[in-house]
């Protein structure tokens, strides 16, 4: 069988194409809105300091509320909070662009910029829950997590430059429309597809308490993710910061690329594959490796050598998320499997904005190489807790109480 015949097999499942592809469009905002976010304020403020601001207050909420909205989301079903919070959100864009235009007091642009942050779908954690509903086989649930964390990467690699060309080549303001459209459109459109949506589960006096969460493997598996987060945020900046002091500051957005192109292509690879080694021990192997990949960062000095190295970095990306995922997937009870989701992918997001801010300081005070060594310290940050996520930990079983 081919690399690919694992994901043909997957989007033959009944609806799954489609709720894969707008759950794509609608993940945009992700990667586009923050940016987008700085590009706007910059270019009404002047001033980078006032629109990073802002931008870390949309990062902030957004942080803070995912988690609540991903047990809403199990509690009432996707349908009804994706419609709620996409309104909210678009809502909530309008009011932050229309303060930016009109010249506003900060005080309504920050206030719009955390209702933006707060309200923003959460699509990652309910494609991932969707998929988990639809499949039976523990296999292909982890080549379509594997799907995901490469649609993720195509996000993340054409979002930015989406929103940097819209706003620097044709008007600010077009980045954030572009990512107001796509994240209220694309998520509308999925809420829209009822056969596919995982069943609420409603907890009453007659039903019982909510299943608990197990925290033993979940709170190290969230340590990793965070790792994660403050190596993509510290990778990021200090790579710009490398490309500039080697007068090339052009080829920044190449390294980067090329540093998402080593993941995707690996979580191709690792959707492809049969395992025969637990989720959890390839947690403890992929954190291990990204972090010994951060490691000769430090002593490079050649454009060229670091987009080889960047490339060979990113292979153990994709493949230490998806299994994180994995195991998440496996333990979570199913009645809080969004919102198990939903503290993964808040802990990438908490980590990114400390780990740029930090990487930027050492950047500023002792050079990119030696920001490089922030990199380091997150993935080794994510390989001591992966070793912390319990063995042999049995599979949550599935509750009779959900209801439709």
């Amino acid at each position: 069988m081919s690399v690919l015949g694992p994901y043909r097999r997957l989007l033959d499942t009944p609806g799954a194409l489609l709720f894969s592809l707008t759950g794509l469009v609608a993940r945009l905002p992700i990667s586009m809105a923050g940016l987008g976010i700085v590009l706007l304020v910059e270019s009404s403020q002047g001033s980078y300091g006032v629109a990073g601001a802002v931008s870390a207050v949309y990062t902030i909420a957004n942080a803070i509320l995912a988690v609540v909205q991903g047990r809403l989301l199990d509690r009432l079903g996707q349908a009804a909070v994706l419609t709620v919070a996409s309104v909210a959100f678009g809502i909530a864009m309008v009011g932050l662009i229309w303060s930016v235009e009109a010249d506003l007091p900060l005080l309504v642009t920050y206030v719009a910029a955390a209702g933006a942050g707060a309200s923003l779908p959460q699509i990652g954690s309910c494609v991932r829950a969707r998929w988990s509903h639809v499949l039976d086989r523990p296999a292909d649930v982890q080549t379509a997590f594997a799907l995901e964390a490469v649609l993720d990467e195509v996000v993340f690699i054409c979002g930015p430059i989406l929103a940097t060309v819209l706003a620097t080549s044709v008007d600010p303001v077009l980045g954030l429309v572009v990512a107001l459209v796509s994240g209220v459109g694309g998520s509308l459109a999925f809420a829209a597809q009822r056969g596919t949506e995982p069943p609420a589960h409603v907890h009453d006096h007659a039903t019982g308490p909510r299943p608990a969460m197990p925290w033993r493997t979940l709170v190290p598996v969230a340590v990793v993710a965070a790792g994660l987060g403050v190596l993509f945020g510290a990778a990021e900046v200090t790579t710009v910061a490398f490309a500039e002091e080697q007068d090339a500051k052009g080829w920044a957005g190449g390294l980067l690329a090329l540093w998402a192109l080593g993941s995707l292509l690996a979580g191709v690879v690792t959707g492809a594959v049969s395992w025969r080694i637990s989720p959890e021990a390839r947690v403890r192997r992929g954190a291990l490796a990204m972090g010994c990949a951060m490691a000769p960062l430090f002593f490079v000095d050649s454009m060229v050598v670091m987009g080889a190295v960047l490339v060979i970095g990113g292979i153990a990306i994709a493949p230490t998320l998806v299994a994180a995922l994995s195991v998440v997937q496996r333990v979570v009870p199913p009645a809080r499997l969004t919102e198990g989701m939903a503290i993964v992918q808040t802990g990438i997001v908490a980590g990114v904005a400390p780990g740029a801010a930090f990487s930027g300081v050492v950047v500023d005070h002792h050079g990119a190489s030696a920001a490089y060594l922030v990199c380091l310290g997150a993935g080794l940050v994510a390989a001591v807790s992966a070793q912390l996520i319990p063995r042999n930990q049995p599979a949550a079983r599935p509750r009779v109480t959900s209801t439709t």
